[in-house]
């Protein structure tokens, strides 16, 4: 695992590397996104419909095949979800769009 890696690990989407608190909140709801380059953060989804989350999500990051890119994540149609709040479902890496 590279520096890169470790330092995205347990984190949520968002947050600044150096934010004392960058884990999740157990009051919110969130996905673990899996593969790619964002590999084990969490995206917080609170209040995001069944629909917004089946539609996937194009996240930016310096990380991506493109530099300031987006990584594309999408659920797959076949795995349950927990209902919220904590970790409910996962996103699974869909490839690199500029």
């Amino acid at each position: 695992m590279n520096w890169d890696e470790q330092v995205l690990r347990g984190r949520v989407y968002g947050c600044d590397h150096d934010d004392p608190h960058p884990g999740p909140l157990p009051t919110r709801t969130y996905a673990t996104l899996v593969g790619g380059p964002l590999d084990g953060l969490l995206l917080d989804i609170t209040g995001w419909t069944r629909e917004e989350v089946d539609g996937g999500v194009a996240l930016a990051t310096e990380l991506s095949r493109w530099p300031g890119g987006r990584a594309l994540y999408d659920p797959s149609a076949d795995e349950p979800r927990s209902p919220g709040p904590g970790i409910v479902c996962r996103l699974y890496y869909a490839g690199d769009t500029p």
